[in-house]
């Protein structure tokens, strides 16, 4: 039988030393699986005190992957992979949005539903009027206050698909 060698964190001590290999040279890109590369050779553990959704976003945008544990409901599983999957390179791609005319009742149950601080509000054809944030709403108190009442409107900084990273940075 052969038994190949399998190594822990605690088996091994990594020593800083002078090396002649550059950062920018060092390639440590690895397979998951035949389908799936890594940029760096890290995977979070799924377990419920490390991976759920904002660990494996972190992991993906370092180049790693996390693990979503699954002491989670069918639901709350479904949640998470969305809420992943809509991160896109520092940037939310489809965006949960409310319209101008909903409550702040309404607009507090679907951020704390998606656990998102802030959401985008568009009228019915899909055109940005404004944003309601945390801090729109932090003094609000009446539930059945309109969004367009409480939303910033002003100096909106938007961008169209397919600019840059770099470039949104700068805009914004």
């Amino acid at each position: 039988m052969d038994i190949r060698l399998g190594l822990t964190f605690d088996d091994v001590l990594l020593v800083p030393a002078e090396s002649s290999v550059l950062p920018g040279e060092a390639d440590t890109r690895t397979r998951l699986t035949r389908g799936i590369a890594l940029n760096i050779p890290v995977v979070s553990s799924a377990m419920d005190t490390v991976t759920e959704a904002d660990m494996a976003i972190v992991m993906a945008q370092l180049g790693g992957i996390g693990v979503l544990h699954r002491n989670l409901t069918v639901d709350e599983q479904v949640a998470a992979v969305r809420q992943v999957k809509r991160f896109e390179s520092g940037m939310v791609v489809n965006p949960i949005t409310i319209a101008p005319e909903a409550t702040l009742a309404q607009a507090q149950a679907l951020m704390a539903a998606h656990r998102i601080s802030g959401i985008p509000v568009t009228e019915k054809d899909g055109r940005l009027v404004g944003i309601l944030t945390n801090r729109d709403v932090r003094f609000a108190e009446n539930p059945h206050q309109p969004v367009a009442e409480l939303m910033t409107r002003d100096n909106l900084a938007t961008v169209s698909t397919g600019v840059g990273q770099e470039e949104a940075r700068r805009l914004l």
